[in-house]
Parts: structure tokens; C-alpha cells; sequence
């Protein structure tokens, strides 16, 4: 037999690399935009730090508007038609604003070049909130058990990371030497390949496949389930259980600390780390490096210190590093605080992965991300838009020195967000539950997990994701018996 790489199992291989060729893809799309409209579209103008927040905004909106809503359907439909259809759909579009970029930047007003911008940026993450809570379910058909699933935590970490270190330095040369429409023309055609990927995977029951699970078809009343229950269903459950709420809390932290940086850090770079704008690709490309070493170490790490220590000692030293690089000059400086800056925080995403498939049964899923994602990212988006408009208005003439420190506008801001990150550390060592979980299993019955004692030497990590286990279980059992009450199933016709 001729050897063939296979990560995980051959469906999972394809389906890596669809996304990974997609990943590079988008980083070169979203590094291109933030690139065109800060030096090329508002060059000079007091407005282009809110401009550039507008590109987060837009996908924000999309989040929050589809976000809550795709996931019911998601539960619904086959998963991998849904993957499919998004994937044209946003080809589609990335070639509709290709087309329209040929034209020179002066043939239009730069209002009507934000415009084309903002709606592309929003029906592009529109047809995301489809595509993300699909891929979750049929990835979480395509591997399982625990090693596994926290293996493929892992490589998707990396992969991201690596693609934001292939993607950035690939856009600003793109730019500036071929013209925008051919960087985004190359986002389009990951599309296409990604297309041609994850149509190749078989189909599985329950997740991947066209076919209803014989529960699902079985139930006349889960068919005719309303829109708005099912919703509320997907709330109710949500909200229900502590340990999925305890991460929102955490990631809602995190995300409105670190939003900032996205937005500001383009004209920090030329500003503050005097660095020319061609430049600035290698910043995301230092992000990216670290993220590959986060994740990479950040199973060794969960193994030793636990999924909980692992997110709060991230969360501090993320935190410290952030407010680190506000006060650089240089820009080898800068590089290498991003790196450091990563680690940490991919650390943590790779311990978060694993506790949050497992606490979100098969048939919330969907609806489990479909409230995830649209939170945080409007903690991401709230934060973008409030960053760059104290930048661009209310901060905009602010500058001095104290205690030997000079400070302007930019840098304030993100060392502001460095300390709303050293919170989310703070808040994670109390609110991340520990021996909770424990309790949790006493009242459902399970007599096997215990709490341990937070000193006990055996094997945190294991220790915690029986924990996430338990919760997901006792809150699914909740759930059950209050639909049962109701004479009706709550669970969507389609796992």
C-alpha cells in the first residue's frame, strides 16, 4: 500500500484540509481589507481607526442577527449540505466584490467603497453562522473519545495559527504590488477547494449523513417542533447548566479584552512600533507562530496543570504580556511580545475545545454554538467599534508622558484590554468549576465521579473532562424532564 497522511481518520484528513486551505484563504482576505481601507482608502483621515472597526462590526452583526437562529436550523438540515451550500454561497460573494474591485479606488466615493465592503463582510459571516455549527457536529460524528477530540482541538489550533502565519505576509505584498482584487480572488478559490473537500467526506450517521436518525423520524410532535421553541429549548439549556456558562462568562472576557487589538493594531504598528505598512503582515505572522507553539504544547499543559489551571494561568499571563507590548517602540519588540502573547492564549483555547464538546449533547449541538459564538462575538465586536472610536474621537489628542512613560491613544487602549484580560484571569480561577461537578453527579446519580481533592496528584486533566461529562449529562437529564412535562420534545428533528 502506498502511505498516505492520515490525521485522526480519512474524513477528518479531507475535511482539515479544506479548512486549512480556507484558513489561509480568509487571512489573506481579512488582512487585506484592514490593510486597504488604513492606508490605502481613509489614508490620513481622523475617521480610519472606526473605519477599520467597521469590518469587525459587520461581522458582528451577522453573528448576532443569524447566529442564534442558524444553529435551530443546523440541528434541522443535513450538516453536510449545509456546509456545502455555504461554501458556494460565500465563493459567490467574494467573487461579486472581485469583480467590482477592478474598477480604481477613485471611480467610487469612499463611502460607497466601505458600504460594498461592510454588507460583503456581513453575508460572508452570515453564511458562516450556517457553516461553524455544522462543521462542530460533523466533526464531533467524524472523531470521538476524549484523546481524539482533544487531538483535533489541537491540529485546529495549529492549523489556524499556521494559516495566520501564511496568510498575512501573503496579503500586504499581494496589495501593493499585484492590486487588491487579486488577494481576494485568492480567498475565492479556497472556497472552491474547501468545496471540493468536504464534498468528498462520507456520509455518517448522525451528524454527516442525509438521512434522519430513527429517533428523529420516529417523533410526529419533534417535527412539527416550532421555530421559537426549539430556540428557546436551545436557551433553556444553555443557560441550565453552569459549566457552559461559566466558559461564556470567561471567553466574554477574554474576547472584549483582546478585541482591540484586531482593530488598533495596524496603526500601532505604523504609529507607535514606527513600522512601514508593508510590515505589518509579520505581525500576524508572529500571532500565528505563537499560536503553532500554544497549541502544540497546550495538551502537554492540560495534562499537567488541568483544563481549569491551564485557562486561568493563560488568562494572567496573556493579560501581562498584552500590557507589555502597549509600551513598545520597536518592531522586533512588538514580533516577539505578539508570540509570547499567543501561546498563552491558544493554550487556553486548546483546553476549552474538548470541555466544551463534551458538555453539549448531539442534539444541542448546534444550538449550544449557536449561542456561543454570537456572545462572544459581540464582546468582540462592542469592543472593536469602542476602540476605534475612542481612537478616532474621544481619545484622538491624547498623549503625554508619566513616570517616564509616554502614552498616546493607541497604546492606552490596548494596555486597557491587557488589563480586562488579566479580569477574565481573575474571574476563571473563581468561576470555572472544580468540585462542583462533583455535586452535580450526586444528584443525577453517577456514584463514579466524585470530586477529588484540588490537591489530589492524579491526572487533572482527565479528571476534568469527566467533570464536563457529568454537567452535560445531569443538565440533559433536566432538560428531559421538564420536556416531559410539557407533553412535548424539544429536540430537533435532525441530530
Amino acid at each position: 500500500m502506498t502511505p498516505r497522511l492520515t490525521l485522526i481518520n480519512r474524513d477528518y484528513t479531507r475535511l482539515w484540509f479544506g479548512q486549512a486551505v480556507s484558513s489561509v484563504g480568509d487571512a489573506v482576505f481579512s488582512t487585506t481589507l484592514v490593510l486597504w481601507v488604513a492606508t490605502v482608502l481613509a489614508k490620513g483621515e481622523s475617521w480610519a481607526p472606526l473605519a477599520v472597526s467597521g469590518i469587525v462590526m459587520a461581522s458582528g452583526v451577522a453573528v448576532l442577527v443569524i447566529g442564534p437562529l442558524a444553529g435551530v436550523f443546523v440541528d434541522r438540515w443535513d450538516k453536510r449540505a449545509t456546509m456545502l451550500r455555504s461554501e458556494v454561497l460565500r465563493g459567490a460573494l467574494v467573487a461579486v466584490l472581485t469583480v467590482i474591485t477592478f474598477l480604481p479606488a477613485g471611480a467610487l466615493p469612499a463611502g460607497v467603497w466601505l458600504a460594498l465592503i461592510y454588507v460583503t463582510v456581513l453575508l460572508l459571516h452570515a453564511a458562516g453562522q450556517f457553516f461553524s455549527p455544522a462543521r462542530f457536529a460533523v466533526l464531533a460524528d467524524l472523531v470521538t473519545g476524549d484523546a481524539d477530540r482533544a487531538r483535533a482541538a489541537g491540529i485546529a489550533q495549529a492549523t489556524g495559527e499556521t494559516a495566520w502565519i501564511i496568510g498575512p505576509p501573503l496579503a500586504a505584498p499581494l496589495l501593493f504590488t499585484v492590486g487588491l482584487q487579486w488577494a481576494l480572488l485568492f480567498n475565492g478559490l479556497s472556497y472552491a477547494v474547501s468545496y471540493i473537500a468536504i464534498r468528498s467526506i462520507g456520509a455518517r450517521e448522525p451528524g454527516t449523513g442525509s438521512a434522519r436518525p430513527a429517533a428523529a423520524r420516529g417523533s410526529v410532535e419533534r417535527q412539527r417542533g416550532a421555530l421559537r421553541k426549539e430556540f428557546m429549548d436551545g436557551l433553556r439549556f444553555f443557560a441550565g447548566s453552569r459549566f457552559l456558562v461559566a466558559l461564556l462568562l470567561l471567553a466574554v472576557i477574554g474576547q472584549f479584552g483582546a478585541g482591540a487589538l484586531g482593530t488598533l493594531n495596524v496603526f500601532f504598528a505604523t504609529d507607535n512600533l514606527h513600522a512601514d505598512a508593508h510590515l505589518y503582515g509579520y505581525l500576524g505572522m508572529s500571532m500565528g507562530a505563537g499560536g503553532i507553539t500554544g497549541a502544540l504544547c497546550g495538551g502537554r499543559m492540560v495534562q499537567w496543570l488541568g483544563a481549569r489551571r491551564t485557562t486561568w494561568i493563560g488568562l494572567l499571563v496573556s493579560g501581562v504580556l498584552l500590557v507589555a507590548y502597549s509600551r513598545q517602540t520597536g518592531f522586533l519588540g512588538g514580533v516577539a511580545l505578539l508570540f509570547a502573547f499567543a501561546v498563552p492564549l491558544t493554550m487556553l483555547n486548546t483546553a476549552m475545545s474538548p470541555l466544551l464538546l463534551a458538555a453539549a449533547p448531539p442534539d444541542y449541538r448546534g444550538r449550544v454554538m449557536a449561542v456561543f459564538y454570537p456572545v462572544t462575538r459581540l464582546a468582540s465586536m462592542l469592543s472593536a467599534a469602542l476602540s476605534g472610536w475612542l481612537a478616532g474621537s474621544v481619545l484622538r489628542d491624547v498623549g503625554g508622558s508619566l513616570g517616564g512613560l509616554r502614552f498616546g491613544p493607541v497604546d492606552t487602549i490596548i494596555a486597557a484590554s491587557g488589563l480586562i484580560v488579566l479580569l477574565a484571569g481573575v474571574f476563571a480561577m473563581a468561576a470555572l468549576p472544580d468540585t462542583g461537578a462533583g455535586k452535580a453527579a450526586a444528584r443525577a446519580g453517577e456514584d463514579t465521579a466524585a470530586p477529588a481533592d484540588p490537591a489530589d496528584p492524579a491526572d487533572p486533566a482527565a479528571k476534568e473532562r469527566q467533570d464536563a461529562e457529568v454537567v452535560a449529562h445531569h443538565d440533559d437529564g433536566e432538560l428531559s424532564a421538564r420536556a416531559t412535562d410539557r407533553s412535548d420534545d424539544p429536540r430537533p428533528t435532525d441530530g
